[in-house]
């Protein structure tokens, strides 16, 4: 089996071969569905060509007239097979799928994106220099609000870390790691790291979205997820539909460690969360859910809605974008990033990180 991956806004891009034969098989496609779910939003599609070989006797191929369509002997197996295979090609990718946007952002910094020469005028620049001669004398000492207003344009805020070389003992030797040592973190949502042979920007919610998503399926792949005992269970007042539907699913929601019960109409009562989500918004979680399952297949296969259950508390118990993070927590996610399944992507499919080589940085500045 082979295969390559692009993301499209519809299923007409993947091309499915058995044998060396073009097919259309439902199972197939379910496969292909079913392996890219954690990489890819949801409402977009893998572009794949996927060829299977396999014993010809394990396969029927005559029954479509147009033999666009397959038996398998074992369904299940063949099923099971292709996705396992999928899904650790694409772990083997995941930690670089981010790295490629690196390409854009160097266009984007180009200097043919600058203005051109004669474009910009200097005297309209916030950082032109004041001619005080205008000014009355006894004001030229004391611009006042003006300098105040000129010094505004360069005024960039408090340090969002404190990146003073004591604040970042050992921090040498993280440069030689994969994803390199914190160096400051900006617009308390992205977190930029020096590595060997550049830089990396990570956007610390979707890096850490995924490391939760993943530990929430290993959980449950082990002994299932630990939860807390609220003191006062939380009272979620929903629409009556919503409140039908989301008990209907309280099962599935008990395995992922949140449990609700029904507290008269119109609401239910939250009793139990995730314990490795901690102190979360368990309102906004619960109406969130109810939202999201409005929208789920009513015969989507139980590990799927599992699965759409995991995303969703992921995105609530992980780190949000304006949360000023200390150096040593910087440095902690840098860390669970390279530890992490496919932290090159959020479960959502956006990119966690974009990695910048230091001969782009330098070409940029024409140094090479």
């Amino acid at each position: 089996m082979r295969s390559r991956c692009r993301a499209g806004a519809n299923a007409l891009g993947q091309y499915l071969f058995v044998n060396g034969r073009p097919v259309r098989d439902k199972l197939l496609l379910g496969v292909v569905r079913g392996a890219y779910a954690d990489f890819l939003p949801r409402d977009r599609h893998p572009v794949v060509a996927l060829f299977v070989t396999l014993d010809p006797r394990e396969v029927d191929v005559n029954v479509h007239p147009a033999k666009a369509e397959v038996r398998f002997r074992e369904p299940a197996l063949v099923r099971s097979l292709l996705i396992g295979a999928l899904r650790e090609a694409l772990s083997r990718e995941g930690q670089r799928a981010a790295t490629t946007g690196g390409s854009a952002t160097i266009a984007a910094f180009r200097p043919g994106t600058l203005p051109r020469r004669g474009g910009f005028d200097w005297r309209r620049s916030p950082s032109r220099p004041l001619d005080t001669r205008s000014f009355p004398l006894g004001s030229r000492g004391d611009l006042g609000g003006l300098a105040e207003a000129a010094q505004a344009a360069f005024d960039a805020g408090a340090p969002a870390a404190d990146t003073r070389p004591q604040a970042a003992a050992g921090a040498p030797d993280l440069v030689a790691t994969p994803l390199g040592a914190a160096r400051a973190q900006l617009h308390e949502t992205y977190i930029v790291a020096q590595t060997r042979d550049g830089l990396v920007i990570v956007d610390q919610h979707a890096a850490h979205e995924r490391i939760v998503y993943e530990r929430l399926k290993a959980a449950l792949a082990r002994q299932g997820v630990a939860r807390q005992i609220l003191l006062i269970p939380e009272i979620v007042e929903l629409d009556e539909a919503d409140v039908e539907r989301i008990l209907g699913r309280a099962d599935e929601l008990a395995r992922y460690g949140l449990v609700i019960e029904p507290f008269g109409p119109g609401a239910v009562a939250v009793r139990e969360t995730p314990a490795l989500l901690g102190e979360i918004d368990a309102r906004g979680l619960v109406r969130d859910l109810a939202e999201h399952m409005a929208e789920w297949d009513a015969t989507l296969p139980l590990e799927r809605s599992l699965m759409h259950v995991a995303a969703t508390m992921a995105c609530h118990g992980s780190v949000r974008a304006g949360r000023r993070l200390k150096p040593e927590e910087m440095n902690s996610l840098l860390r669970e990033m390279e530890a992490t399944p496919n932290s090159g992507q959020c479960n959502h499919g956006r990119p966690t990180y974009v990695e910048l080589k230091l001969t782009d940085i330098e070409r940029l500045f024409g140094r090479t």
